[in-house]
C-alpha cells in the first residue's frame, strides 16, 4: 500500500475544549488556526498526557488553597459571621476594595442570624463556644446600636 500525502488536516479551532473546564482556554498548539504539512505532528496521547499533566497541577494548585484554610467548625463559623456583620456595621474594610460601607439592614440580619444559633444551639455547646457566642453578639450590638443611633 502506497503513502499518500495528506492535503490537510481536521484542526479543531474552537477556543475550549469541551474536557477542559469551563473558561480555561486550550493551550497555544490546540489553538492554531493553520497546519503545514511538513511540520510534525503530535500524537494524540502526547496531546491527552498534556491535558492530564495541567488537570494534574491545577488540582494541585486547589489542594494548597485548601490547606491555607482554617479548620471548618462552629468557632470558624461564628468568627466568620462576626466578620460579615462587622464589614456591614463599616468596623472594617471590604478586602475587595479597601473601602468601608454600611449597610446596617445586613448587620442586622447577620446579627439576627448569630442570636438564632446562639438559641438554636442551646446546650450542645461547649463552654468556649458558647462564650465566644454570647461575647461576639454582645460587641456587634453595641456597635449596631452606636452605628443606627
Amino acid at each position: 500500500m502506497s503513502e499518500e500525502k495528506k492535503d490537510f488536516v481536521v484542526k479543531d479551532r474552537r477556543r475550549f475544549s469541551q474536557e477542559s473546564q469551563e473558561g480555561e482556554a486550550k493551550d497555544e498548539q490546540t489553538k492554531t488556526d493553520a497546519v503545514r504539512d511538513d511540520e510534525p505532528q503530535a500524537s494524540p496521547s502526547a496531546e491527552a498526557g498534556r491535558e492530564s499533566e495541567a488537570r494534574e497541577k491545577a488540582h494541585a494548585g486547589q489542594e494548597q488553597k485548601a490547606t491555607m484554610l482554617p479548620e471548618i467548625n462552629f468557632s470558624t463559623f461564628v468568627v466568620s459571621l462576626n466578620a460579615s456583620a462587622l464589614l456591614h456595621l463599616g468596623a472594617i474594610e471590604d478586602p475587595a476594595t479597601g473601602k468601608t460601607n454600611k449597610d446596617l439592614t445586613m448587620a442586622k440580619q447577620t446579627i439576627d442570624i448569630l442570636s438564632m444559633l446562639g438559641q438554636k444551639t442551646t446546650g450542645n455547646l461547649t463552654k468556649d463556644e458558647e462564650n465566644l457566642l454570647k461575647n461576639i453578639l454582645y460587641d456587634l450590638r453595641i456597635i449596631y446600636v452606636k452605628e443606627s443611633g
